[in-house]
C-alpha cells in the first residue's frame, strides 16, 4: 500500500499533472467568459438585427409540447468559434515567441577571443 501510495504521490506531484490540473481550471473559467461573452454581448446585437429574435428562445415547437431549442445550440456554435478562434490566436502568439527564442539561442553567443582578433584583422586592413 505504501508503494502505491508514493507512486500516486510522484504522479500527483510531477509537473504535467500539475500543469494539467491548471490548465482545467484555466479553461472552465475561460469558458464562463466567452459564453457569457457570447450570450450577453454578441447575440442580442445579431438577434435585434433579425427582427428581435431572443436565441434562448428560439425554438420549433413539436407536437408532443416539447420544443427543439435551434438558439440554445446557435449560442454553443457561436462560444466554440470565440473559444477556437481565441486559442487560435494564443498558440499563434506561443509559436512566435517560440520562434524567437529559437532563434536567440542559436545566435552564438559574443566571444572576447573572437571580438580581438576581429578588431586586429579590422585594424591590420586599415593599415594597408
Amino acid at each position: 500500500m505504501k508503494g502505491f501510495l508514493k507512486e500516486f504521490e510522484t504522479f500527483a506531484v510531477r509537473g504535467n499533472a500539475i500543469d494539467l490540473a491548471v490548465g482545467v481550471v484555466i479553461g472552465a473559467a475561460f469558458n464562463q467568459i466567452t459564453t457569457s461573452l457570447a450570450n450577453n454581448i454578441i447575440t442580442p446585437p445579431i438577434g435585434l438585427l433579425l427582427g428581435g429574435v431572443r436565441f434562448s428562445e428560439w425554438a420549433i415547437a413539436l407536437p408532443n409540447g416539447g420544443s427543439i431549442g435551434i438558439g440554445v445550440f446557435l449560442q454553443t456554435i457561436l462560444n466554440f468559434i470565440i473559444i477556437a478562434f481565441a486559442l487560435f490566436l494564443l498558440v499563434k502568439v506561443l509559436n512566435r515567441l517560440t520562434k524567437k527564442r529559437k532563434e536567440e539561442a542559436k545566435q552564438p553567443a559574443e566571444n572576447p577571443e573572437l571580438k580581438v582578433l576581429l578588431e586586429i584583422r579590422d585594424e591590420l586592413r586599415t593599415r594597408h
